[in-house]
């Protein structure tokens, strides 16, 4: 049975997630995404689960930057999650008694309309995370009135649902990947995969980012996410994340790949594996692997003089 750190308390969105991905592992929630990951890094979990994305907020930026710096990690597996916020309580309270709300700061922003149309005039606090703050609300004592959290924490700490799917919008989804130390087989091609990697520029020059992106555009690979963020170096300076359709086992993801590594800087694969989504990439004429296979042959007939 794998042991899984995520990011806790008990109730998260995380959680919720991981028994998803695998609801057999043990499961260990940690304080911070960063102390999840430094669980896995150090032998404490076999693995972690945590958020990359968010069809509102955006990317996970503690995320994005441990997956750059720290010690290397392999993402297995990815889960699209909805995002469903309830307005929880202890038993007994009612809406119109709410005068102090806790809840995490991007469930804030989510649920503004919610927020000022049932409770103008509450005072709405940040917590560390949605699960904190119910936690927190169940607590005999404690100064806030309600939590909004996943219905799952509401299970976890004895609070009552007064109020459900409470977003702003209906189609909210978090992007959550399972991470693993290296050293195991990468999962295998299913013809619906993703790969991820970060890159860095290997100088600062007129069309380097050109140059990275026709790497991915010459060889038929479609980009499905990237993102900058600041190396530290200064300002202007900065290095990216790339999301692709592919498997580097096929010959375009490969050729794409090895590219990178010519022109940049560094290159730091973080895994290929199965879409949750299911996309099959359409696959455009001459970048088929038997395409490759058969180019890489007449190269080679015509190196051997036999033109």
């Amino acid at each position: 049975m794998p042991r899984l750190a995520y990011l806790g308390p008990e109730g998260t969105f995380t959680e919720e997630a991981l028994r998803l991905l695998d609801p057999a592992a043990e499961r260990l929630p940690c304080a911070t995404v960063s102390a999840a990951l430094a669980a896995a890094r150090g032998g404490e979990a076999d693995g972690a689960v945590v958020p990359l994305e968010n069809s509102v907020e955006g990317a996970i930026t503690t995320t994005l930057d441990e997956f750059a710096w720290g010690e290397p990690l392999l993402i297995d597996a990815e889960l699209l999650l909805p995002v469903r916020f309830s307005l929880l309580a202890r038993p007994g309270t009612e809406i119109p008694h709410i005068k102090r709300v806790y809840t995490h700061p991007a469930a804030i922003t989510q649920c503004r309309a919610f927020l000022s149309r049932e409770l103008p005039d509450a005072v709405v606090v940040a917590a560390p995370s949605t699960a904190a703050a119910a936690q927190e609300v169940s607590l005999p004592g404690s100064p806030y009135d309600a939590a909004i959290a996943a219905r799952i924490a509401g299970e976890h700490y004895g609070l009552v649902e007064l109020a459900g799917d409470i977003g702003d919008r209906t189609d909210t989804v978090t992007r959550f990947v399972k991470v693993a130390r290296p050293g195991r087989p990468l999962p295998e091609p299913t013809g619906a995969d993703r790969t991820t990697l970060v890159v860095f520029l290997a100088d600062d020059h007129p069309g380097a980012l050109l140059e990275m992106l026709t790497e991915f555009s010459v060889r038929g690979v479609n980009l499905t996410r990237i993102e900058s963020r600041p190396t530290g170096d200064g300002i202007g300076r900065y290095f990216f994340h790339f999301d692709f359709e592919g498997h580097i086992a096929d010959a375009r993801v490969g050729e794409a790949i090895s590219g990178l590594h010519r022109v940049c800087g560094e290159v730091r694969f973080l895994g290929s594996y199965p879409r949750a989504d299911g996309v099959v990439p359409r696959v455009k004429r001459g970048t088929t692997d038997e395409e490759f296979t058969e180019a890489g042959d007449w190269l080679a007939r015509i190196r051997a003089g036999q033109v």
